[in-house]
């Protein structure tokens, strides 16, 4: 039991990882009963916030996806890079060309990490507090490096850009003082991933949570280890949407809806 009463879930043992579903894709009913006209919906495209992915990051993402086939580092990756193209946007003095390409490849070195030693470092309190989870954090930046310098390399970016952006990889997660704006931005994009509502879906299941106590503690990992005021903001305006989630007042409307 915790302190304040609640119960945490029974940890379930599983065979493996299970991949989260993504939203659904489209529409289970009609209630207008008819079809909108086509022309009212805008195209997708940065004049309605949706910048979607440069082309000259598809290649990156196409040469990193191997290495993310990992504890759902694919998604955590989109996520991390639309969040960090937005912050791009809010910060043009910044090199998008830096940022962008090592969002892509920030994580990819989790996959030469036993997954049972992920999962042990990522227990929370553990890896900051244990030299031997610290150690395994350590492996995957140090072999991200070595990926991304293969990957950004094999595209032909300029040798300059790949010192930049591998400087970041190799100590994005214990590093705790970010070394440029750029860096600044690519930490916090990848720590804004833990307030979105996938990310709670995703850290339920690795410590077998209840929703409320993933928002918790996913928001007490974001709130007060982020550089930037652009990323604090987008962090309250997230936790805000998943507190909706938990909150009394939509568990009610759920279960009048049910009809209990």
């Amino acid at each position: 039991m915790r302190k304040d009463g609640g119960s945490l879930v029974t940890p379930v043992v599983s065979a493996g990882p299970v991949r989260q579903e993504l939203p659904r894709p489209a529409a289970t009913r009609n209630d207008l009963g008819r079809p909108l006209d086509p022309a009212v919906v805008p195209a997708v495209g940065p004049e309605v916030g949706l910048p979607g992915m440069r082309p000259e990051d598809r290649a990156v993402w196409d040469l990193a996806l191997p290495h993310l086939r990992h504890r759902d580092n694919d998604v955590h990756t989109l996520y991390s890079y639309a969040i960090a193209r937005e912050l791009c946007a809010l910060h043009p003095e910044a090199d998008a060309d830096v940022v962008l390409p090592g969002i892509i490849l920030h994580d990819s070195g989790w996959s030469e990490v036993p997954i049972d030693r992920v999962m042990a470092a990522l227990e929370p309190g553990v890896w900051s507090a244990s030299q031997e989870s610290f150690e395994t954090v350590r492996l995957h930046e140090i072999a991200g490096e070595r990926i991304a310098r293969e990957v950004l390399t094999g595209l032909h970016v300029p040798e300059d850009r790949v010192e930049t952006i591998c400087t970041i990889i190799e100590g994005h997660d214990t590093r705790r003082e970010a070394l440029s704006l750029e860096d600044a931005l690519l930490k916090d994009a990848d720590r804004l991933w833990r307030v979105t509502p996938r990310a709670t879906d995703v850290v339920m299941d690795w410590f077998g949570l209840t929703r409320e106590q993933s928002v918790a503690l996913n928001a007490g990992r974001v709130h007060g280890h982020l550089f930037t005021d652009a990323a604090k903001v987008m962090a309250r305006t997230l936790t805000a949407v998943g507190w909706v989630d938990v909150s009394e007042q939509r568990l009610a409307l759920d279960r009048e809806r049910d009809g209990d």
